[in-house]
């Protein structure tokens, strides 16, 4: 069967929604475009941004707020705090004050030569994340005054996850957000390595989602003149350098693939590995080595570092 196709800018990156005959393509961009003027934190009357000023600590929140601040500390949960919502601040201290989107970035291989030495990234022991609770009955949020929320990831997969429920009912469709990829149906993903531009695995999907995080596309130079990127320690407040630098989770939703790839990330190799081999994926050194987390593995076992194949270009369904 051959899929319709709708290709479009959206959320800071390029949006690719696949549909069979009949499929709602141009409403489900309508739902993903929406998601992103709610949801987005560089627009200050965007319900986010208007939330995060609000100094009450109970606020009312529309249900598609509450629905995307619900799927980030959920996120937060299923990763033991590593991909943390409530890093605004030190997001915005760090340099990413404003969309990147046409933004000068650094060089990949300059910035990591002055890079600091790798470490495991660690969860805050504030976990500010655990404070914040959505209230359907009250139509509220309640986070405690000064705690500002970053929905940027958590909100592609849950935009992949929206469109892709509502095309699946006119057969095999897919969603995808610069990486973050939901599907209906059996498709095949090519994942990128980063570093050399080749081919780094290719993925089998079945009524899943993919998802991949990385510090390659989002790379600056601070006021100190030092590399940053978007992908804090939450311990510190800084950017995270740990060796790895892109991952790509596996799992039921897009939604839990963005959090599991953005935490295996911060973890380092041998804990992004067991984070995860529950659904399987694969991480990419610094060095551009490839290291693949089997589903249901053993992740103490001897890790599978592999060679690289020619290049077919970006991550695709």
């Amino acid at each position: 069967m051959t899929l319709a196709e709708l290709a479009f800018p959206a959320m800071g990156t390029s949006v690719r929604l696949l549909g069979s005959p009949g499929a709602p393509l141009h409403q489900a961009r309508c739902l993903i475009e929406d998601l992103e003027a709610r949801l987005t934190r560089f627009d200050p009357h965007s319900e986010l941004s208007v939330l995060n000023a609000d100094p009450r600590e109970i606020v009312p929140a529309s249900r598609t707020l509450r629905d995307a601040i619900r799927a980030a500390v959920s996120g937060a949960a299923a990763t033991g705090g590593l991909a943390d919502p409530t890093l605004l601040g030190a997001v915005v201290r760090a340099g990413y004050d404003r969309s990147l989107v046409g933004h000068p970035r650094a060089d990949l291989q300059a910035a990591l030569a002055v890079a600091p030495e790798p470490r495991p990234a660690r969860p805050s022991p504030v976990a500010d994340w655990r404070r914040v609770h959505v209230d359907d009955a009250a139509g509220t949020v309640v986070r405690p005054p000064g705690v500002h929320l970053d929905l940027g990831g958590s909100a592609k997969g849950l935009a992949a996850d929206l469109a892709v429920e509502l095309l699946a009912p006119h057969g095999p469709c897919a969603a995808d957000l610069g990486g973050d990829l939901r599907v209906s149906g059996a498709h095949e993903v090519l994942v990128p390595n980063p570093v050399t531009g080749m081919l780094a695995e290719v993925l089998e999907l079945d009524d899943d989602a993919v998802a991949t995080s990385g510090i390659d596309k989002r790379i600056w130079w601070d006021a100190g003149r030092r590399p940053a990127h978007h992908l804090l320690d939450p311990s510190t407040g800084r950017p995270a350098w740990t060796g790895v630098l892109s991952a790509t989770a596996k799992a039921p939703t897009a939604t839990l693939a963005e959090a599991l790839a953005k935490a295996a990330i911060l973890a380092g190799p041998q804990a992004g590995r067991a984070i995860l081999s529950k659904h399987g994926g694969l991480l990419i050194t610094d060095h551009g080595v490839v290291l693949t987390a089997y589903e249901g593995s053993d992740p103490l076992s001897e890790v599978d570092s592999r060679g690289l194949t020619p290049s077919v270009g970006e991550a695709q369904a």
